[in-house]
């Protein structure tokens, strides 16, 4: 049994189903795909993508790729241009897709950067397979280091590691001269809510431009909820069930294992193999898990569980193409908008603070220029979004007052911007569920320390409870990784029985 069908827990009903699991999905909404949806929100024949929009990770991700959903129709779709980047004085550096349109461009700031644009590449190239591999599983992924280790050498793999320790600051100004090449390291540092000036974001900034470099932000064709179909139809097609409208309200838990759960209705539903959570992890275990079944220091750990910040969002109907001044934005997927680094880093600080930053950076998705399907012919159906600090109350007032301020970040950048617009629709932090990235992407909430300092793992200390959710390693984004993690550890529980119960219950004695 699963319960929570965002793309975490479709992707482990699929695992389960795959290895000849009957395999039951419970949603509280009345549709799958939680952050992975679409719809008509803003005008009739507008088709929005309400969280998540581009797909990076999602093509990079070795857990997606062995589901093989393009048999299930699921069709991505590219802008011309990855991303564009616009400085505060209008110029623009693009990431395209071709590299040497890419080493061109920031070459336009530091002729010496294209040089060193192909080094990172050629690099990323090097590493790519066994790093993805590593990435994706469960920590510490032992075989999948030992290939990074026979791919690169020790020699290089030190450089390579202490690399992924810096912030991403401190990386781009290593690496380039040039504002161009720095911004787009950086701008992908934010894209990831890993803040420039924490050490590790660098590592995020690295990985986000490389596998756009590489493979791009595609859309998913038709809208987000497309690649929700898709992990639906798969698991249907594998005798799976999505039952919609269900929300779960409590883990029931016999002698230190989990058995079923209990819905808003009062319903008992019993699993007979394994629940698995595709739910927050403060949720899980400060909620649906009584606190007599947890351990006193996970219960204390779990005060100090940060989330990720919150999120405004608008989306609009636009009746042509946005006016860009800076022609690399015409025909990019994403832009970032409104960021040198002084602006990026100050973003950064006020969020840290609490504070509502008073440049926000924002990150915005021309998604008709990606696919076409998504509003009718020479129209665009465009969304922007920034972070806000959590916990802070948005009247109406103030939303409707923050969101004109992004719509004139838009528009200088892009005089005109505003008469193209037929309809606009507001996302406020209220829309989100708590947290988008299931917790911050900090380095302090991630690999075993994610959500709290453990085994870096879906097991839980309940028995036959995995963590399916992004809170857990590794963490927030669209790439499968904690629902594969989660469904193996099911698989691997029920073939090794006691053994592995025996295992796993001391390891939790260790660290909880």
């Amino acid at each position: 049994m699963v319960f929570g069908a965002g793309h975490n827990g479709l992707v482990a009903a699929n695992l389960l189903a795959d290895a000849g699991w009957r395999v039951l999905v419970l949603e509280a909404a009345d549709h799958p795909g939680g952050a992975v949806h679409s719809a008509e929100v803003t005008a009739p024949g507008f088709v929005t993508d309400l969280c998540s929009s581009s797909f990076p990770m999602a093509v990079a991700s070795p857990v997606f790729e062995g589901l093989c959903l393009e048999r299930h129709g699921l069709r991505w779709r590219h802008a011309p241009g990855v991303l564009a980047h616009v400085l505060p004085d209008g110029r623009g550096v693009l990431l395209s897709r071709d590299v040497e349109r890419t080493m061109a461009s920031v070459a336009e700031f530091a002729p010496r950067d294209a040089e060193a644009w192909q080094g990172m590449y050629d690099q990323w190239r090097q590493v790519r397979t066994p790093l993805l591999q590593a990435l994706f599983r469960p920590f510490p992924p032992i075989k999948a280091a030992g290939k990074l280790l026979r791919a690169t050498g020790s020699a290089e793999a030190l450089r390579l590691a202490r690399m992924l320790t810096l912030s991403a600051r401190t990386l781009a100004e290593e690496r380039f001269d040039g504002a161009g090449a720095r911004l787009l390291l950086n701008g992908n540092a934010m894209h990831a809510d890993a803040g420039i000036d924490s050490a590790g974001s660098g590592v995020f900034a690295w990985l986000l431009a490389m596998i756009g470099q590489d493979q791009g932000y595609p859309v998913a064709e038709g809208g987000a909820g497309a690649l929700t179909d898709a992990l639906v139809r798969r698991l249907e097609s594998l005798g799976g069930q999505v039952e919609c409208g269900r929300r779960v309200t409590e883990v029931l838990v016999a002698r230190g294992t989990a058995v079923g759960v209990r819905d808003h209705e009062g319903n008992a539903i019993r699993a007979t193999q394994a629940v698995l959570a595709d739910v927050p992890a403060p949720r899980l275990y400060g909620n649906l898990v009584a606190a007599h079944h947890l351990p006193p220091r996970l219960l204390d750990d779990l005060k100090r569980f940060r989330l990720d910040p919150a999120t405004v969002k608008v989306n609009w109907a636009l009746s042509g193409p946005i006016p860009w001044t800076a022609g690399e934005a015409s025909g990019a997927g994403v832009v970032h908008l409104g960021g040198d680094l002084a602006t990026m880093s100050g973003t950064c600080a006020a969020l840290a603070m609490g504070r509502t930053p008073q440049n926000p950076f924002l990150l915005l998705g021309q998604t008709t220029t990606a696919d076409p399907s998504r509003s009718p012919a020479g129209t665009e159906s465009v969304w922007a979004y920034t972070h806000v600090p959590q916990g802070q109350r948005w009247s109406a007032d103030r939303l409707s007052w923050f969101v004109d301020k992004i719509q004139h970040i838009v528009e200088r950048h892009a005089p005109g911007f505003a008469d193209l617009i037929v309809a606009r629709h507001v996302q406020g932090p209220d829309d989100f569920d708590g947290t988008v990235n299931g917790g911050t992407a900090a380095i302090g909430q991630q690999l075993v320390f994610r959500p709290v300092p453990g085994l870096g793992r879906a097991d839980t200390p309940i028995d036959r409870l995995y963590l399916a959710g992004s809170s857990a390693h590794p963490g927030g984004g669209v790439h499968g990784g904690p629902g594969g993690n989660a469904a193996r550890a099911a698989l691997a529980r029920a073939a090794w029985g006691v053994a592995y119960r025996s295992v796993v219950g001391a390891a939790n004695r260790l660290v909880y």
